[in-house]
């Protein structure tokens, strides 16, 4: 999912055919302003540990965790939102304020994976399989790898903060922004909470809704936009059109996600899987599809979801269950309704015409990506 903005083809320029130019957002820059300002802070980090015999390969998990891909959507919409309220040339402040995002996510994702006892992330091992890996065949791997697993994700948190706290803004600024970014740690340990409290086949879809806003639409897209723009120094309008933009444009993004992860996607870049199925994950796609089956149909998504051996076969029996239910077609109608809900407000919003046009992109790209 690359968040690139569109080049216009080669040829006269623009202004010379009585053509207005809109300068673009360049997200590729963006994201490099990023990953550099990540890679000192944390090689920093690697030197100051060095110095105190602390173990090396806290700070090269990280370095390599990060290094492994990731999209940088949060730090990219919190860029887009300090443009959106009116950042002026110097962006150094909102850059690091991004990249503390990045470290944040680093934490959620290693301690999401641990709750799932997921095997990958970003097509390598995840944090706690790696480690348990490197302690060998001991009967005390399994633990100690979570555990240390546990403790990595906990220094990304600590440091995320940290890094937060040098980025230079003025008293007010700053109260502002901090108060955002706690408020966005709530947020997303609340979701996590009901996400693992709340397992087991369910046709709630206002439930399955709300597991998505509090774990992943508001610190993915709402409160990302609304640091950026109180980086500028937003007023309080601003910040309440990142949360008009930011939670349907959010809830878009989860529910795409978790849709792929029981189909795929048209293009075989990402493979139907059998996670969500195996945990009985509250999605909405599963909620839909208990809505609308009938008993016998009910009966064996009960029976098939929420099984740790469920195995190919039973995915493919789930699979079409939810097809035949309508299941798959509804959710891809509320992606869609939320998507279009996001350019109707960025239609009268107002906003900088390069910051409308990057979040125009970045909706595409959340709600219609493909791996």
């Amino acid at each position: 999912m690359e968040l690139e903005p569109d080049h216009h083809p080669r040829g006269a320029p623009m202004a010379s055919m009585g053509i207005e130019v809109v300068q673009e957002i360049d997200l590729r820059a963006v994201r490099e302003q990023v990953d550099a300002v990540l890679e000192d802070f944390l090689v920093g980090k690697g030197r100051a540990a060095a110095g105190r015999r602390h173990p090396p390969e806290v700070v090269e998990t990280l370095l390599d965790f990060l290094a492994a891909g990731g999209k940088r959507i949060r730090a990219l919409l919190c860029v887009v939102g300090w443009h959106a309220a009116g950042g002026g040339e110097d962006t150094a402040s909102v850059v690091r304020v991004a990249a503390s995002l990045e470290l944040f996510v680093a934490f959620a994702l290693i301690h999401d994976d641990i709750m799932d006892d997921s095997v990958s992330r970003r097509g390598h091992p995840a944090v706690h399989r790696a480690l348990r890996e490197r302690l060998g065949p001991s009967p005390r791997a399994e633990r100690l790898g979570a555990g240390g697993a546990l403790l990595i994700g906990n220094l990304a948190l600590i440091w995320a903060q940290e890094l937060l706290h040098t980025a230079q803004l003025d008293p007010e600024r700053r109260r502002v922004v901090h108060g955002l970014y706690d408020a966005m740690l709530e947020e997303v340990m609340y979701g996590q909470y009901l996400d693992v409290m709340g397992t087991g086949p369910g046709d709630d879809v206002e439930a399955a809704l709300r597991i998505v806003r509090y774990k992943t639409a508001t610190a993915t897209v709402e409160r990302p936009l609304q640091l950026g723009a109180a980086v500028a120094g937003a007023d309080t309008a601003t910040l309440d059109l990142c949360t008009t933009l930011g939670l349907p444009l959010g809830e878009a993004f989860q529910i795409r996600d978790d849709l792929l992860d029981v189909f795929g996607s048209a293009d075989g870049a990402c493979a139907p899987g059998l996670g969500d199925l195996r945990e009985g994950k509250r999605t909405v796609l599963l909620a839909l599809g208990l809505q609308a089956a009938t008993p016998p149909q009910r009966r064996r998504l009960h029976d098939l979801v929420g099984r740790a051996d469920l195995d190919e076969d039973g995915g493919a029996e789930v699979r079409a269950l939810l097809e035949a239910t309508a299941a798959r077609e509804r959710t891809e109608h509320m992606i869609a309704s939320r998507y279009e809900q996001v350019l109707r407000v960025l239609d009268t919003a107002g906003l900088p015409p390069a910051a409308s046009g990057a979040l125009r992109g970045l909706a595409v790209t959340a709600t219609r990506y493909t791996a």
